[in-house]
């Protein structure tokens, strides 16, 4: 077991480049499966998400090579095994995304329900009731889904709520569905507008992108592809963060600035000097104190939930007074209690915590629980006085690439040790 032990005080300066998304390129492996031929993927993160995915799709029959430069070649043409067991599944929920590709390819499948972080019940139903609706029988048993088509067929989807992955999961299993599809109240998240690309080169016919509605008109097959999976907005977002919570001045390189229009405006009202380019974003605190921010999470293009925790840390140390309510899932604040225990101000009523500055933040031990809220201890531990320990550093593998590593390159005094 690893935990990161982090010397606070240390404002952080100089330039990271911003990696792969992780929430672009899960469903994008799991496309491969309704391919043909195989993908080569580059950009893709080294995260322990992604290798977890790899020994999913090896374990159903695909095979991948790992380039030089980080690319990852897959062939998951002709799967021989139709089944995502338990033991892989229960620690990541995208494992759900198996399920459209493979009953549309396949015509069956077998996936464990999913497990991941522990922030709130997460239902599979929207998944489930919309591939029913295209024809597919399925049956919930022992923890498992059991499902099966003679053949899926284009209809109307109408999400109740906007979900990522449900959106993801039904596009893809869309693909190769007899007819056209029209997926209503679809997420609009940067990262199903690179699903709809690479499926597109892949030859799929996808009209809808950055909309609430997706038209897809099924294809017999998909080919192979290359595609350059989209830099990561939310871990971008969080050393934006990181830097104005320490009062530093940083550049995150290779990042698409449109995409985080959200996030980038709540930083500025944190008194943050940014600017903005084609690929990077600058954001200088010139040594001051952030001013606290109101917002509430809700679907992209509005500000997002996998922000909200860094914010909570952020809010802990600025200037005033503010509300963070998230509506997007229950049980999303489990980094509160752990940043109380540094001094913080913080009182949850509700889905909503009100955050009240201090001045500073003291160094204490601390427990992740999942992966953003994890994230938020580190950068409430670079602001904090003294030194703080953070354990369960699992959770961070599976979303930040390196982290303990990007932060060094910005001056920041944290290190990884064996305990």
């Amino acid at each position: 077991m690893y935990k990161l032990v982090i010397q606070g005080g240390t404002p952080l300066n100089g330039d990271i480049k911003a990696s792969g998304s992780k929430n672009a390129a899960l469903p994008i492996f799991f496309s491969s499966i309704l391919a043909d031929e195989p993908l080569r993927l580059s950009n893709t993160p080294q995260l322990s998400d992604i290798s977890t995915t790899l020994r999913l799709l090896m374990d159903m029959g695909a095979h991948f090579i790992l380039e030089e430069d980080s690319s990852i070649y897959i062939d998951a043409s002709k799967l021989t095994n139709l089944s995502a067991d338990y033991d892989l599944v229960k620690t990541m929920r995208a494992s759900i995304l198996a399920l459209g590709p493979m009953l549309a390819k396949y015509k069956e499948a077998k996936i464990s329900l999913p497990g991941g972080c522990a922030i709130g019940t997460r239902p599979v139903d929207l998944h489930l009731k919309a591939l029913e609706k295209m024809g597919a029988n399925i049956e919930v048993r022992n923890g498992y889904i059991y499902a099966s088509t003679k053949k899926l067929v284009g209809c109307q989807i109408n999400f109740d709520l906007v979900s990522v992955t449900a959106t993801e999961n039904v596009l893809m299993a869309a693909t190769l569905a007899d007819g056209v599809t029209t997926i209503n109240n679809a997420a609009q998240e940067p990262e199903v507008t690179d699903l709809v690309y690479c499926l597109r080169k892949m030859g799929a016919k996808i009209s809808g992108e950055n909309t609430s509605t997706l038209v897809v008109e099924g294809v017999d097959r998909l080919n192979g592809t290359k595609h350059n999976i989209c830099p990561d907005r939310i871990e971008a977002g969080t050393y934006l963060v990181a830097a104005a919570i320490t009062g530093g001045c940083i550049t995150v390189k290779n990042i698409q600035p449109d995409a985080m229009r959200a996030v980038i405006g709540k930083l500025i009202e944190t008194g943050a000097d940014i600017q903005t380019n084609e690929n990077s974003i600058k954001l200088d605190m010139k040594g001051r104190r952030p001013k606290a921010v109101s917002l509430r999470t809700s679907p992209h293009p509005n500000f997002p939930t996998d922000m909200q925790a860094q914010f909570v840390a952020l809010n802990s140390i600025a200037q005033g007074s503010c509300t963070v309510t998230e509506t997007i899932f229950e049980n999303r604040f489990m980094h509160v209690p752990e940043l109380c225990r540094m001094g913080a101000d913080l009182k949850l009523e509700g889905n909503t915590v009100v955050c009240n500055g201090v001045k500073f933040l003291s160094g204490a031990n601390l427990m992740a629980t999942d992966l953003r809220a994890s994230a938020s201890l580190v950068l409430a531990g670079l602001a904090a006085q003294d030194e703080t320990t953070i354990e369960r550093v699992y959770h961070l593998d599976r979303g930040y690439e390196s982290i303990e590593e990007k932060f060094k390159m910005l001056g920041a005094n944290i290190e990884r040790v064996q305990h």
